[in-house]
């Protein structure tokens, strides 16, 4: 006669215990998704820097917005990259780990890419204020 086996009630083993890992098909999904949206976001982002300096009308000439409060936006999308990392590597989620650190890097070289070219433009807009791409503040 086969009695049925019961789980253990008490793990004997040392430290902290066996983690469990996900499952690799939600943490292939979870960390496809968070890229999607994150690329979604930093779409938006730059999509309204563009438009803040796109106009039809051929006599009027517009600049576009400095770049220093879209490079907030975007360091906010790589902090919460970071956020969704260390929640993942809690939860064993390897796949999301890895995406959401790659995410964060290549956040963090566009954040210093921009901050170099807004940088340059100031110094240059500071020096020459009549140059393409300065603002008139007369």
């Amino acid at each position: 006669m086969n009695l049925p086996s019961a789980p253990p009630a008490f793990d004997a083993t040392p430290g902290i215990g066996r983690r469990g890992r996900a499952d690799r098909g939600a943490d292939i999904g979870a960390g496809c998704g968070l890229v999607l949206l994150e690329l979604i976001t930093l779409v938006v982002i730059f999509g309204l820097w563009f438009l803040s300096g796109f106009n039809l009308d051929p006599a009027k000439s517009v600049a576009a917005d400095s770049l220093w409060n879209y490079l907030a936006a975007v360091g906010g999308v790589g902090v919460l990259a970071i956020a969704a990392a260390a929640v993942a590597a809690r939860a064993g989620a390897v796949v999301t780990v890895v995406t959401q650190a790659v995410m964060a890097a290549l956040i963090c070289i566009v954040v210093f890419g921009g901050v170099e070219v807004q940088s340059h433009q100031d110094q240059r807009c500071r020096g020459v204020p009549s140059a393409a791409g300065c603002e008139d503040h007369g």
